[in-house]
C-alpha cells in the first residue's frame, strides 16, 4: 500500500517504518472473496472454532518460517490470543501473547492523537504552517501544513532511504537520533512534490511532528506519550523507547543471518548485528530510536487493543477532532475510492467490514493493527521478523500471512472466513 519513492543514485533500501507492501492490511483486501461480505455472523459457538482456525494458521507462518506470531482479536464479546513460536527461538524467550514489542510505525497513530488533543486545546492548529513552529528547518516551511505532514502529503523526502540510517537500522550504530536530527537528514534531500499535491508515505513527515510536539510542550516525546495516553488508559506496558532496553517480558525478534538471507535481499542489508543461532540474529537488543516518532513506541497486543477502542470511540479526542483524523485522501490516485490515510491512520473496505489502522515494521517485527470504526472490535497481529516483507522476499510466509489476516479480519467483524481464504 505505500509508494516507495528512492533516489534515482541511492543503494535500494527497505520500506522500514513503512506501510509494507507485504503489509496485512493491503493482503487480506486481495485475498478474501467477496462472497465474506454476505456472510452470516458467528453464532456463539463460533468463538472456539475462530480460536482453532486462526491458532492453525499461526502455526502454519511458523512453520513456514516465521520465528513467532502472536495474534489477538476481540469482536467485541471475547478476545482470541494465541501466541505460537518456532521451537529453536524457546532458548530464548518462550513467547506470550501479553509480550511487549515493538509496534513500529503504529507509533504514528499516537503522535497524531496527541497532536489532535493540542488542537483541541487550541495550542495547535492544522493549518499552522510548519514553518511558524520550526523556523528555518523544512524548505517551503510556509508552504506545508501540520495537516500535510500528518496525511503524507508534504512532499518530504523520507529519511529512512538515505544512507546515514543504514547503521543504525543494522543495529551497528547506537547513536542517539533526535527529532531535529532525523528531520535534517530528510530534509536535505530535493522534496518528491509540491505540498498538497499528491500522497507519499514519508517517515520526516513524523520527524517534523515529533519536533513540533516538543517545541510546542516542552516535553519529551516519551513523556507526552506517558502522560497523555498510557496513564489515563492504563496502559501498563505501553511506552515511548529511548534507548535498547525493555521494560518487561517481551517478544525476540529476528532476521535471517547473512548466509540465510533471501536472495532478493541486497548485500548492503544482510549483516544484522545480534546474537547468533539457527540462521538468524537476534535483533531484540537493537535500539529503536532511529524510528523517532515515526516508529519507537512499544506496546502489548492487549494495549493496543485499549489504546484503539479508547480513540475511536471518543475518549481521547473530542468529536471534531476524531473527524479530522477519519478524513482521509487516497493513496492511490487511481483508486480516489480505495484505501485512504487519515492523520496517523488508514482505512480500506474488506469484504467482511470497513477497517481502521495501520501497519509498521522495523528490524525484527511487522504488526499490524485494525480496528471497526467504533472502536468495538479490534485486532492486532505480529510476526516477529520483518525483512522478508520488505523486499517481497519470502512468498511461502507471505501466503501464510495474507490468509491469516484475512481470517484475522474476518473474526473481528464476526464473519466467517471466506472459503479457500484459510488454506495458508
Amino acid at each position: 500500500m505505500s509508494q516507495r519513492v528512492s533516489s534515482p543514485t541511492s543503494t535500494p533500501r527497505p520500506r522500514r517504518l513503512r506501510m509494507v507492501a507485504a503489509s496485512a492490511l493491503a493482503a487480506s483486501v486481495a485475498a478474501a472473496s467477496p462472497a465474506a461480505a454476505a456472510a452470516t455472523p458467528y453464532a456463539d459457538g463460533g468463538t472456539q472454532a475462530q480460536r482453532s482456525q486462526i491458532q492453525q494458521l499461526a502455526r502454519k507462518l511458523v512453520d513456514a518460517g516465521a520465528p513467532g506470531v502472536i495474534v489477538r482479536v476481540d469482536d467485541g464479546r471475547r478476545p482470541v490470543e494465541i501466541a505460537e513460536q518456532a521451537p529453536w527461538t524457546r532458548r530464548d524467550h518462550v513467547l506470550k501473547a501479553e509480550d511487549e514489542f515493538r509496534v513500529a510505525s503504529n507509533t504514528k497513530t499516537m503522535m497524531a492523537t496527541l497532536v489532535l488533543q493540542l488542537v483541541a486545546e487550541g495550542r495547535l492548529a492544522l493549518t499552522d504552517p510548519v514553518e511558524k513552529w520550526l523556523p528555518g528547518q523544512v524548505p517551503n516551511g510556509r508552504a506545508i501544513t501540520l495537516r500535510m505532514l500528518l496525511n503524507h502529503t508534504s512532499g518530504l523526502f523520507d529519511y529512512t532511504e538515505d544512507a546515514a540510517l543504514r547503521p543504525s537500522f543494522l543495529g551497528r550504530d547506537r547513536r542517539r537520533w533526535t527529532s531535529a536530527k532525523l528531520l535534517a537528514v530528510g530534509v536535505k534531500h530535493g522534496p518528491l512534490f509540491a505540498p498538497g499535491t499528491k500522497w507519499s508515505y514519508s517517515n520526516t513527515n513524523y520527524a517534523a511532528i515529533g519536533a513540533i510536539l516538543e517545541r510546542v510542550t516542552g516535553a519529551s516525546l516519551a513523556d507526552l506519550v506517558r502522560d497523555r495516553i498510557a496513564r489515563p488508559l492504563n496502559l501498563k506496558r505501553t511506552y515511548f523507547a529511548t534507548d535498547s532496553t525493555w521494560r518487561g517480558p517481551h517478544a525476540r525478534g529476528y532476521e535471517r543471518d547473512a548466509a540465510h538471507m533471501p536472495p532478493a535481499v541486497p548485500a548492503t542489508l544482510r549483516s544484522f548485528a545480534g546474537p547468533r543461532h539457527h540462521g538468524h540474529v537476534n535483533v531484540s537488543g537493537h535500539d529503536p530510536g532511529w524510528g523517532g516518532a515515526a516508529g519507537a513506541v512499544v506496546s502489548t497486543a492487549q494495549d493496543w487493543s485499549r489504546f484503539s477502542t479508547a480513540l475511536m470511540s471518543g475518549k481521547l479526542l473530542p468529536a471534531a477532532q476524531l473527524a479530522q483524523l477519519r478524513t482521509t485522501v487516497p493513496v492511490d490516485p487511481r483508486r480516489p475510492d480505495g484505501p485512504g490515510y487519515g492523520l496517523g491512520i488508514q482505512t480500506g473496505a474488506h469484504p467482511c467490514g470497513t477497517f481502521w489502522g495501520h501497519d509498521g515494521g522495523i528490524p525484527g517485527y511487522l504488526t499490524t493493527s485494525i480496528t471497526d470504526r467504533s472502536g468495538a472490535r479490534s485486532a492486532t497481529v505480529l510476526i516477529s521478523t520483518e525483512l522478508w516483507a520488505e523486499f517481497e522476499a519470502d512468498p511461502k510466509i507471505a501466503k501464510v500471512a495474507r490468509a491469516l489476516q484475512t481470517a484475522v479480519t474476518c473474526t473481528m467483524f464476526g464473519k466467517p472466513v471466506p472459503t479457500g481464504a484459510s488454506a495458508g
